[in-house]
């Protein structure tokens, strides 16, 4: 087991990530882990720091899209319970960073807690949500953390308070490794209008993206004032095809993997969709999508 000699019961080599992404694409994690504790977690951290080997953290694997030849160094994955614990606290919600967000959602709305309802369709992690700082037209999951507790690449656990946190536009401050756990800060509302309003956004979200038995993902950042499906759209690009790879006919801003599909055919078309919205509406796009 080299490097990881000591974990050799949750380090596994050669784990395939086609089955934990969802693109369903992609080759092998050289090694793969789900730690069952924070002591074990530290434990892989430091290992991948004192032999010097890349660290990667998986999610909910909707935003991952890996390569074909696979992924070097080790991938985590935060499944164990201790990483996906919630705790109720008047209007303090803390949450492990392996939590499903929906769950935290909803967890929320059913105690009367308002602030996270729009995120309701968004899929993933809360430590993916937090990465990202995942939003929807009317808020992201970064207004509403008070705090969050981290891995430093050498394993050293820490916590960044409010006034330490910076969160932007799909994007954080959150540079460390690893995000443990987040506490969050809500408002106290009507569980009735929340519960609402959770309808609401779970209807017009789910209306416009592919169909659940697809492997697919959301790929473009969008950009200020405009969404990238519309800019994709606009540039005649709905139901463009590379290899197995096509842009959806629901929302021009996923790719659909057919069963077929590489994942070299996905990036191939990523870079057709950037260069005819460049060329015919002259906008640039940006990757939301993570390229492992």
């Amino acid at each position: 087991m080299g490097p990881f000699a000591g974990f050799e019961n949750i380090v596994r080599q050669g784990e395939p990530l086609a089955m934990h992404t969802w693109f369903q694409l992609g080759g092998p994690a050289e090694y793969f882990a789900e730690p069952s504790t924070l002591d074990e977690l530290v434990g892989l951290v430091r290992r991948c720091y004192e032999h010097d080997l890349p660290l990667r953290v998986l999610g909910g694997g909707s935003n991952v899209l890996v390569r074909d030849e696979g992924v070097p160094g080790l991938v985590i994955q935060l499944a164990a319970p201790s990483f996906c614990e919630l705790r109720l606290d008047k209007n303090r919600i803390t949450v492990g960073a392996g939590l499903r967000l929906g769950r935290v959602v909803t967890t929320a709305v059913h105690a009367g807690l308002a602030g996270l309802e729009s995120l309701v369709a968004i899929p993933g992690t809360v430590g993916g949500a937090l990465c990202k700082n995942a939003g929807a037209h009317s808020g992201d999951i970064g207004q509403w953390t008070s705090q969050v507790t981290l891995l430093t690449r050498s394993g050293e656990v820490i916590v960044r308070k409010r006034e330490e946190l910076e969160f932007g536009y799909r994007c954080s401050g959150l540079d460390e490794p690893v995000i443990v756990s987040a506490v969050l800060e809500l408002e106290q509302d009507d569980p009735r209008e929340l519960a609402r309003r959770l309808q609401k956004h779970w209807i017009v979200r789910k209306a416009s993206q592919p169909m659940g038995h697809q492997c697919a993902g959301c790929v473009f950042r969008d950009p200020r004032g405009v969404s990238a499906g519309t800019l994709i759209e606009q540039a005649g690009l709905k139901g463009t095809r590379i290899g197995g790879a096509v842009v959806s006919d629901r929302h021009a801003n996923f790719i659909v993997a057919e069963p077929e599909a590489t994942s070299s055919d996905v990036l191939r078309l990523i870079e057709l969709i950037r260069s005819q919205v460049r060329d015919r509406l002259g906008a640039e796009l940006e990757l939301d999508l993570e390229i492992w």
